[in-house]
């Protein structure tokens, strides 16, 4: 048996199987009834559990980088980390990462997982190709040319397994990060557009119970104008954890203080050789249109005093639309609230069906590996009904469903 990598979740397939090469996993994937896929084990809920089936963890499986002046063609058991120093020392760069650099490239696509930026997608818009390993074992290659392609890259393992994916590169850059402290939560509302507008990439951290918004982390590219203040916040005397409210060091986080470093090195919050975050900790993300971030914004501070307790911190990203049929940003820009919970989960699972119902109006969707309720989410837009009838297609006797994609998404 094993767990996640936050401890809330042990995994109930009947074997986890690590092949060594690509044609052992395709034999696996051919004979087995039901397969997920396992990477970092970065989720939450148990959209990759296996329940009675089997789970494949391909880290072992080599595949070598290949680098060129536009792309980068990875295995999809990768870890972001253990490839960013490689690109940017070829002189090339992601144009985007998430938060942290621990988890697999395949995964985080598969989920819809994002950085920040007003003008930035998700990562899975960095992807122009990729190599799905489909039910009856065989390979097949998709890119942005075929039709299926915007159903293939977010597929949440509900079409196969991502064994290799091609991205976009640009040429290398430097990041500096400078951190402002207790934006008035008035001036967030007022000035929320200004605010995003004054980096690369912004992040917002609150607990939404105090009148101020914690920190305001801003992101930008070398060379920039960095403004004395924001809208009231100051800049911080130090460095801070997103979570620096709470008492939490600084230890792990990437440099700050406008000290500027690689692209790859300042878009995490989080450094590779810690544990990210906090550790043992939950997480849940929910995404609205950006037109209605203030009502979302004033509706989750109107609950502020039954989320605040069981809060780690609480982050506010922009993410901007795609035409991927499951990425949460699908069809137009979106403002990404996070959730570091402490690990309460049944008190954290009580408050979920609550945060949903006060953001149902906007049309709320939830980051797919992360917890969350589901009752009020936006789950039959077009693109899920798209994606559905790609399922079936591809993947026609189930083999790689389980519980909790027939309760969310393919139902």
């Amino acid at each position: 048996m094993i767990e996640n990598w936050a401890g809330n979740l042990t995994y109930r397939a009947r074997e986890i199987l690590a092949p060594r090469t690509l044609s052992e996993a395709r034999e696996l994937v051919a004979s087995a009834t039901r397969v997920k896929a396992l990477g970092s084990r970065h989720s939450f809920n148990t959209v990759a559990d296996s329940p009675d089936g089997i789970q494949l963890d391909l880290s072992a499986v080599p595949i070598t980088p290949e680098i060129t002046a536009e792309t980068l063609t990875i295995g999809g058991a990768t870890r972001y980390g253990d490839v960013v120093a490689q690109v940017h020392e070829a002189g090339y760069a992601l144009a985007n990462l998430a938060s942290l650099p621990h988890i697999t490239i395949a995964g985080s696509v598969a989920t819809g997982t994002h950085g920040s930026g007003q003008r930035l997608p998700g990562l899975a818009s960095a992807v122009s190709a990729v190599e799905l390993l489909i039910a009856d074992g065989s390979l097949r290659t998709f890119s942005r040319a075929d039709a299926e392609f915007p159903g293939v890259v977010v597929n949440v393992g509900a079409l196969g397994v991502l064994t290799r994916l091609t991205l976009d590169l640009e040429p290398t850059f430097s990041v500096r990060q400078d951190v402002f402290d207790a934006l008035p939560w008035s001036a967030a509302l007022e000035h929320f557009d200004e605010i995003q507008a004054a980096g690369y990439s912004v992040s917002l951290f609150t607990n939404w119970a105090r009148d101020v918004v914690d920190q305001v982390l801003v992101k930008n590219r070398v060379p920039a104008e960095i403004p004395d203040s924001l809208f009231g916040a100051l800049p911080a005397d130090g460095p801070r954890h997103p979570a620096h409210a709470a008492g939490i060091s600084a230890e792990n986080t990437t440099v700050q203080g406008g000290v500027p470093g690689p692209w790859y090195d300042r878009l995490p919050h989080f450094r590779l050789e810690f544990a990210p975050s906090v550790g043992a900790e939950l997480q849940s993300e929910y995404f609205v249109p950006r037109a209605h971030a203030a009502a979302a914004f004033e509706a989750l501070r109107g609950i502020g005093d039954l989320i605040a307790p069981l809060l780690v911190v609480s982050e506010i990203r922009t993410v901007a639309g795609d035409e991927l049929w499951l990425s949460p940003a699908y069809g137009g820009d979106r403002v990404a609230v996070h959730f570091t919970w402490q690990q309460r989960q049944p008190e954290v699972e009580a408050v979920l069906p609550l945060i949903e119902e006060k953001l149902a109006p906007f049309g709320v969707r939830a980051h797919w590996g992360k917890l969350f309720h589901g009752a009020a989410l936006d789950l039959d837009h077009h693109g899920v009904r798209q994606f559905r009838k790609l399922a079936a297609e591809l993947d026609p006797a189930g083999k790689f469903r389980n519980p909790s994609l027939d309760r969310h998404l393919l139902r």
